[in-house]
């Protein structure tokens, strides 16, 4: 929503120009690939324009560590648990690179 806009205007505005704004009601939002990003206390809005939907997500933002990732670089490299998970932001959350890294040590 636009701050100090009239939100009825805004809405017939976007009824005409074929916009469809729907609020998910969310916990929270999940975003897996080679980082995983956990979106806490979200605020997701979805819109459809000309049948493309899209999706608007804030909130607070913060990175997760793959449990499999984890359990791998110590099977892999004998070290700790907190080493594991230092090795994998060091080398930005890359198996291999973290794997690497803690052999070539």
């Amino acid at each position: 929503m636009i701050p100090g806009m009239n939100k009825k205007l805004l809405e017939k505005a976007m009824k005409q120009l074929g916009m469809k704004q729907e609020e998910i009601d969310a916990d929270e939002v999940i975003i897996k690939g080679k980082k995983t990003l956990v979106i806490k206390n979200p605020n997701v809005i979805k819109v459809d324009i000309a049948g493309q939907e899209t999706f608007q997500i804030t909130g607070e933002i913060g990175e997760a560590l793959n449990e499999d990732d984890i359990k791998m670089v110590i099977e892999q490299t004998n070290c700790n648990r907190e080493e594991a998970i230092n090795a994998l932001k060091e080398n930005n959350y890359d198996l291999a690179q973290a794997i690497l890294s803690l052999k070539n040590s």
